[in-house]
C-alpha cells in the first residue's frame, strides 16, 4: 500500500512534501519500543507550554532510517503507564542512544504530519494508533508530540472518524496528553469536549471506544476550569446512562467523571436536576448484585454523594434514596464499645422477648434458635423492628472483631484539622441506622456528638423517625441529656430529640424515657442560652401538645395515674413563672411555643390557679398585638418576607387565642382581666389579612367573650369575616356534595336572615362562581338554596355583571326549559338580570 505524505491543507506543520515508501509494521513498532524504554524523570518545576523545534528530514534518511529497524535496546530501569495524573516519578539512566533519540523524534514528526486530511483514511488510522502507543511511556513521549504546532486539532478532528478502532486511538491519545497537567487547558480549547460529546451521543459505540472517551474526560475534569465547561446538561445526561453499562470499565470512568465535577459546587444544581441522586444511591446500596463487586464504582458514587449532601437540600434528597451519611470517628473511639456476652434476646429499642423454657438449654440453643420460632404472633414484628434487628446484629458483629473502621484514630494539626474531624461516609439506611445507634454509646465525646448531630440531620420523615426510634436512639440519648452537663455534647443530643420529637409515636417514646423532667429542669436555668431554650420549647411543645392530649385521651383511653402525676408536677408553679417569663420578650416563635406548654397546664390542672397567679394577660396581649399584621410599604420587594412573617404570627395569634379561651372557663380569670382590651385586640385581627385557618379560635374567643344575642356587633363582624369565607370555600374546595350542600344551606339561612352587609361580603369573597356552579348539580337542595342565595345578590344591580360572568344565565335557560321544580325561581332571577 502506497502512503501520501502531502502537507496537511491546515497549514499547522512545516515538514517537507514528498512521496514515501509504505510504512511497514516494523517501523511502527519502533515507536511502541522506544515508547517503553523511555525513562520516567522528576519535573522539578511546571513549564509552560512553548513548542520545541521541529525536526525536518530528508526522504533519503528517512526511507535509510525505516527500512532498518533492528536496532540493540537496552532494558530501561523503570518503565511509565499512562495515568489520570501528571507523572513525577524518580529519574532513571537512560540507556538509548542520541541518534536514536532524533529518529524517534523524526518518527514522531512523520505520524503527526500523516493526521493530515489530505492523507488517506487508512494512512490517518495506523498514524493514530502509533502515536497512542507511544503515548503511554509517560509525560516525555506525550511531550515529543505535543512539540507539533496543530496536532491537537487534528487528533480531534479523528473523533468524527467512521471506524471504531481509530475513535478509540484517538480518545486514548487525548486521555494521555490531558493526564499532563501542562496541557489539559489546551485540550479543552481544541474543542475536545464537545467531539467527545458528540461521540458519545451515538446510538451504537464501541465499548472501547466509550471507556477511552470517558477516561479523557476523567483525565480534563481535574482542573476546575473545565469541569465548569464539562457540567453540561448533554454531557450529564450520558454519564448517566452509562452508569448502567454493561462493561465495569466504563461505569467506573462515569462515576470518575461525576466525582470530580461534583468537586465544584456551582455543578450541584444541574447535576441534581439530571437526577445524579438516585442512580448513584443505587450503585452504593448494591441494589444490583452485578455492581457489589466494583469498589470502584462504590467509591466514586460515596464521594458524589458526600459531596452532594454538604448542601442541606441535597442532604435531604440523598437521605430519602435510602442513604444515611455518617461519620468516621477511628477504630479506637470503638475500643469503649462493651457488648453483653450473655443476656436473654431483646429488641434494639430495650424490649424484651418472653422467655417461654423452663429451663435454659444447656448448650445454648434456646437462645440461638430463636429467631427461627414461628408462631401466630410471628406478625406482630413489623418491618422496621425486623431491620432493626439487622442492623444491630451486623454492626455488633462488626465492632466486635475490629473491623468497623481501619483508621486508629484521626489526627491532624492546622487548619485542615476541623475538616478532617468532620470526615463522613454513607451507609445504608438499614446499617447507618444501627452504626448511629452503637456510636451513641461510646464514651467518646466528640464522636457521640457527631452522632447526635447526625441523626438529628437524618430525622427527614417518619420512616427515619421510627427506624430510629426501634434501632434504640431514644434511650441513650435521654441517658445523655440527663448525665452529661458539657454543652458540646448536650446541644447536638437536644437538637435530635426536637427532631425526633416532630413523630407523635417517638413523642411518646421520648416521654417513658423520662425525659420531661430533664427537659423542665434546663428550662428553669437562667443561664440556659436563648437557642438551646427555643430548641427545649420545641420538644414539650410537641410532647405537651393539648390537642394531641385530647386525641390520645379520645382514642387511646385516659393517661394512666403515674403518666399524669408526674406531667402535673413537671408543670409548677416555678416552671409557669419561667415560662411566662420568656415569653415576655421572646420572638413570635418562641412566645408560641412558650404558650403551648402554658395551655398544656390547663389541661391538668383545671382550676388554672397556678396559671391565673402569674401575669399571664401580659403574654396573651403581647402575642395578640401582631405589627405584622398591617400591609407592608413597598409589597414589590417586601411580599415573600411578609407573608413569612404573617404564617409566624398567625401561629402564635391561634395559640394564644386558644389559651385565652380556655382561661374564660374560670371565673377568678373573668373578673380580673379586661375584657374590653382584648375584644378590641381579637376584633382588629379578624378584620385584618390574617390567613382564613388562624381565626378559628380568634372567633371561637370573641363569640364567648360577648353575649349570644344576634344583634351584637361582634356576632356580625364574627359571621363577616369568619364564617361567610369559610363557608365560600368550603363550596369552592370541598371534594364531597354533603359538604358543599351544608355550606349553600347555611349561606342561605345567613343570607335570609338579613345580617348586615352579608351579601358584599360572599361577593368579595368569591362566593358567585361557585353558586352559578351548583347550579348543574343534580341535589335539588342545593339548586333551591344557590337560586336563593342568587336572587338576593341581584336586588343589587351591582352584582348583576359578575353573576353574568360566571355564566348564570346559560343554566338559568335550561332549568327553565327543562321544567325543574327550580324552574319559577330561574325565571324570576333571568328576568331581573340585564340580558
Amino acid at each position: 500500500m502506497s502512503l501520501s505524505t502531502v502537507a496537511s491543507s491546515l497549514g499547522v506543520l512545516e515538514l517537507p512534501c514528498s512521496r514515501l515508501s509504505p510504512i511497514s509494521t516494523n517501523q511502527i513498532k519502533f515507536l511502541t519500543i522506544l515508547a517503553k524504554r523511555q525513562p520516567r524523570r522528576r519535573r522539578r518545576r511546571e513549564l509552560s507550554f512553548t513548542p520545541f523545534p521541529i525536526l525536518i528530514h530528508s526522504n533519503h534518511h528517512l526511507r535509510h532510517g525505516l527500512s532498518k529497524p533492528q536496532y540493540s535496546f537496552h532494558r530501561a530501569h523503570c518503565t511509565g503507564e499512562a495515568g489520570h495524573s501528571d507523572t513525577t516519578d524518580k529519574s532513571s539512566v537512560t540507556s538509548v542512544d542520541d541518534n536514536e533519540e532524533a529518529r524517534s523524534e523524526s518518527y514522531v514528526g512523520l505520524f503527526v504530519r500523516m493526521l493530515g486530511l489530505d492523507n488517506d483514511p487508512l494512512d490517518r488510522d495506523q498514524a493514530i494508533e502509533a502515536l497512542w502507543k507511544y503515548s503511554l511511556g509517560g509525560k516525555k513521549c506525550v511531550d515529543a508530540i505535543m512539540q507539533f504546532h496543530g496536532c491537537l486539532n487534528l487528533i480531534v478532528s479523528l473523533l468524527k472518524s467512521e471506524s471504531s478502532s481509530t475513535c478509540e486511538a484517538a480518545g486514548g491519545l487525548l486521555r494521555s496528553i490531558a493526564s499532563v497537567n501542562l496541557y489539559r487547558e489546551l485540550v479543552a480549547e481544541s474543542g475536545a469536549l464537545e467531539e467527545i460529546t458528540a461521540l458519545l451521543s451515538r446510538p451504537s459505540l464501541a465499548t472501547v471506544v466509550k471507556e477511552q472517551s470517558i477516561c479523557a474526560l476523567w483525565n480534563l475534569t481535574v482542573d476546575e476550569g473545565i469541569r465548569e465547561k464539562a457540567a453540561d446538561f448533554d454531557i450529564l445526561r450520558l454519564l448517566i446512562s452509562f452508569l448502567e453499562d454493561d462493561d465495569v470499565n466504563v461505569k467506573e470512568a462515569a462515576g470518575g467523571v461525576l466525582a470530580n465535577l461534583a468537586l465544584s459546587r456551582s455543578n450541584h444544581k444541574i447535576m441534581v436536576e439530571v437526577g445524579v441522586i438516585p442512580k448513584l444511591a443505587k450503585l452504593l446500596k448494591g441494589d444490583n448484585t452485578e455492581n457489589k463487586g466494583s469498589k470502584v464504582i462504590r467509591k466514586e458514587a460515596r464521594n458524589v454523594l458526600l459531596e452532594l449532601a454538604k448542601d442541606e437540600y441535597y442532604r435531604i434528597l440523598v437521605i430519602e434514596e435510602g442513604v444515611v451519611p455518617i461519620p468516621i470517628i477511628g477504630a479506637d473511639a470503638y475500643k469503649s464499645f462493651r457488648p453483653d456476652l450473655y443476656s436473654w434476646p431483646s429488641l434494639p429499642d430495650g424490649i424484651k422477648i418472653e422467655q417461654t423454657a423452663k429451663a435454659p438449654s444447656r448448650f445454648g440453643a434456646s437462645e440461638l434458635l430463636l429467631g427461627l420460632n414461628v408462631d401466630k404472633n410471628v406478625d406482630e414484628v413489623d418491618e422496621a423492628k425486623m431491620k432493626a434487628i439487622v442492623g444491630r446484629t451486623n454492626q455488633q458483629f462488626l465492632a466486635r472483631i475490629g473491623a468497623i473502621e481501619f483508621e486508629k484514630e484521626i489526627k491532624s494539626e492546622g487548619p485542615e484539622k476541623s475538616q478532617q474531624q468532620q470526615q463522613l461516609t454513607l451507609l445504608p439506611c438499614v446499617d447507618g441506622v444501627a452504626r448511629l445507634v452503637l456510636i451513641l454509646g461510646l464514651a467518646d465525646e466528640v464522636a457521640v456528638s457527631r452522632a447526635a448531630e447526625s441523626v438529628a440531620d437524618a430525622c427527614i420523615n417518619e420512616e427515619m423517625r421510627v427506624s430510629f426510634m426501634e434501632a434504640g436512639a431514644v434511650k441513650p440519648l435521654v441517658q445523655l441529656l440527663a448525665n452529661n452537663n458539657k454543652e458540646s455534647v448536650k446541644i447536638p443530643v437536644i437538637r435530635a430529640l426536637k427532631n425526633l420529637s416532630l413523630s407523635r409515636t417517638v413523642c411518646k417514646r421520648i416521654e417513658a424515657e423520662g425525659a420531661v423532667p430533664f427537659f423542665i429542669n434546663l428550662l428553669k436555668q437562667p443561664e440556659t442560652s436563648l437557642s438551646i431554650t427555643e430548641q427545649i420549647l420545641d420538644v414539650l411543645a410537641h410532647i405537651l401538645d393539648p390537642s394531641k392530649e385530647m386525641e390520645s385521651k379520645f382514642y387511646e383511653g385516659p393517661v394512666n395515674g403515674s403518666k399524669a402525676d408526674s406531667r402535673k408536677e413537671a408543670l409548677d408553679a416555678a416552671v409557669i413563672s419561667r415560662l411566662v417569663q420568656i415569653a415576655k420578650t421572646a420572638s413570635p416563635n418562641l412566645l408560641r411555643k412558650a404558650i403551648s406548654v402554658i395551655e398544656f397546664g390547663t389541661v391538668t390542672d383545671p382550676t388554672m390557679d397556678t396559671i391565673i397567679s402569674e401575669d399571664i394577660t401580659t403574654v396573651l396581649d403581647v402575642a395578640l398585638r401582631q405589627n405584622v399584621l398591617d400591609e407592608p410599604e413597598n409589597e414589590d420587594k417586601e411580599l415573600e418576607k411578609h407573608l413569612l412573617e404573617l404564617e409566624e404570627a398567625g401561629l402564635t395569634i391561634s395559640a394564644a387565642s386558644r389559651l385565652l379561651t380556655k382561661l374564660l372557663d374560670s371565673e377568678s380569670f373573668r373578673h380580673t382581666v379586661d375584657m374590653t382590651l382584648f375584644t378590641e385586640l381579637l376584633r382588629k385581627i379578624l378584620r385584618s389579612n390574617l390567613p382564613l385557618h388562624y381565626k378559628d379560635w380568634v372567633a371561637s374567643c370573641l363569640v364567648k367573650l360577648t353575649s349570644p344575642s344576634l344583634n351584637n356587633p361582634i356576632n356580625v363582624e364574627v359571621t363577616l369575616y369568619k364564617t361567610i369565607p369559610s363557608l365560600v370555600e368550603q363550596m369552592s374546595f370541598s371534594s364531597t356534595p354533603e359538604a358543599k350542600e351544608a355550606a349553600v344551606l347555611e349561606l342561605n339561612k345567613i343570607v335570609s336572615e338579613g345580617v348586615p352587609e352579608s351579601t358584599q361580603a360572599l361577593a368579595s369573597h368569591g362566593g358567585i362562581e361557585p353558586l352559578v356552579k351548583l347550579l348543574e348539580e343534580r341535589n335539588e337542595r342545593c339548586v333551591e338554596a344557590s337560586l336563593s342565595v342568587l336572587y338576593n345578590l341581584s336586588m343589587d344591580s351591582e352584582y348583576h355583571t359578575a353573576i353574568i360572568r360566571a355564566g348564570a344565565v346559560p343554566v338559568l335557560r335550561r332549568i327553565v326549559m327543562s321544567q325543574r321544580p327550580q324552574w319559577e325561581k330561574a325565571l324570576r332571577l333571568l328576568r331581573d338580570l340585564p340580558v
